[in-house]
């Protein structure tokens, strides 16, 4: 079993990004516009390149941003064959405001328990005839869900244990490029500038889940690796007097480092909703790049896990955003 004291160095369970999945130019919008070739990586790379085959000559952010997190290359096992199962057994281990992933595909809907997650970090699944990876980044409660598809090849997806503004660092093993799970897009290496399709998911409470969805299946906790399962190795990383983890710079003094906020990316622009202020106005219209959104709050999850939840005061909630226009749909995904 994973060492739990490399976990805590890993701590974190509060920054919640919403980052629209589908409906909208721009979606997961990338920090850089392509391939740099005047990042030395050799120069600026502070972590260890023992053991990689990746070209470090090509990236798309500078190399020096890239920061341990502890563990090493799939130190925090992806799960790499899921296995399904049935509501009805779920529901001896799933309990109704827990938190879960859902995610459709053709005529099969999964829903992925971030109890499951937060051990594993990433999933490589093949849903509705669909090779996708289902990812949650535990140091910004971050779920993001995408094709593994690219031009002609399939790509599987590990942990690097490297972070890059506290955001999981994600890698192939086809060409051992690295890349940003917010983005979805390989920063080092020889695919560096591509991006993968992101799929739209939401986070819901199992209990709604399991009433908008009754055909659909759940991600078993038979993963291959024997971990915890219902228990936050995070525990006490959401105070929100206490730093973020391996924060590099100065945070934003507009918001507490370690706020909640609803994100909303389209084109060059994005407009965060704080949840503070969510709590307040459940309905809050906005533009985002000119285009009319509505962001809707309801407390409906809760992230607490079965032996956590007498320890935990925070209740979570689940946003949702929509175009407050005829002719578009924004669908997003829900970390």
């Amino acid at each position: 079993m994973f060492p739990t004291t490399n976990l805590r160095r890993r701590t974190a369970f509060l920054l919640l990004l919403l980052l629209l999945a589908a409906g909208v130019a721009g979606c997961g919008g990338s920090e850089a516009g392509g391939q740099s070739e005047g990042v030395d990586g050799s120069q600026e790379l502070r972590i260890s390149k023992a053991g990689w085959k990746t070209d470090f000559s090509k990236s798309t952010v500078p190399l020096s941003e890239f920061q341990s997190g502890g563990p090493g290359r799939d130190g925090i096992p992806p799960i790499d064959d899921p296995k399904p199962t049935s509501q009805v057994e779920a529901e001896a281990w799933l309990e109704d405001r827990e938190p879960v992933l859902a995610v459709e595909v053709g005529d099969q809907v999964r829903a992925y328990p971030i109890q499951i997650l937060i051990w594993h970090e990433i999933a490589n699944d093949q849903l509705g005839n669909r090779p996708i990876a289902v990812t949650f980044c535990p140091l910004c409660n971050s779920s993001v869900v995408f094709d593994r598809r690219l031009e002609e090849r399939t790509l599987t997806f590990g942990t690097t244990g490297n972070l890059r503004r506290s955001d999981l660092v994600m890698w192939d093993r086809q060409t051992e490029s690295w890349w940003q799970q917010l983005s979805a897009e390989a920063v080092v290496g020889k695919l560096a500038g591509k991006k993968l399709e992101v799929l739209p998911s939401q986070t819901l409470s199992w209990a709604d889940f399991k009433k908008r969805y009754p055909q659909g299946d759940v991600l078993s906790r038979d993963t291959g690796t024997e971990r915890d399962y219902g228990r936050n190795p995070y525990q006490g990383y959401d105070d929100p007097d206490s730093q973020p983890f391996l924060l590099d710079g100065e945070a934003d003094e507009r918001l507490p480092p370690k706020e909640r906020v609803a994100a909303v990316t389209a084109g060059e622009e994005t407009v965060v909703v704080p949840f503070s202020r969510l709590e307040k106005e459940p309905v809050v219209n906005e533009q985002v790049a000119g285009k009319p959104v509505v962001v809707f709050f309801s407390a409906a999850w809760s992230r607490r896990s079965t032996r956590d939840r007498s320890r935990t005061r925070r209740t979570s909630v689940r946003p949702r955003i929509r175009a407050r226009s005829r002719r578009t749909h924004i669908r997003v995904r829900v970390a």
